[in-house]
């Protein structure tokens, strides 16, 4: 929506049925993105098991040993959960337009009510 455009409620229900649509495909990438970013972790926390466990030396040695063993595991695993926040607050984003628009489409129809 362009600040010339001329809003009619034809115009505003055709940007809400996209922003609909947006939210129902956003479903599925944030569900997807929840899925890869607890496998990830999952991942991270065997990989960090299995290395403190092959991890020689005092309980804070073994520690660092198995933090260094899998720093590549775990920047993955934290990659993966900023991209599902991300996705979330996506989301949010998307429900707030489609709420705002919906507002000025009760404007609209209401100014256009007015003329008839």
């Amino acid at each position: 929506m362009s600040e010339e455009e001329v809003l009619n409620p034809v115009t505003i229900e055709q940007q809400i049925q996209r922003i609909a649509d947006d939210i129902a495909k956003g479903v599925r990438i944030v569900s997807d993105a929840e899925y890869k970013a607890a496998k990830l972790r999952r991942e991270y926390d065997r990989a960090f098991a299995v290395a403190y466990g092959q991890a020689e030396g005092s309980i804070q040695d073994r520690k660092y040993a198995a933090e260094l063993a899998t720093l590549k595991e775990r920047a993955e695993a934290e990659d993966a959960e900023i991209a599902f926040r991300h996705s979330q607050r996506t989301a949010r984003a998307l429900e707030k337009k489609l709420d705002a628009l919906r507002s000025v489409g009760v404007s609209v129809r209401t100014m256009y009510g007015a003329q008839s």
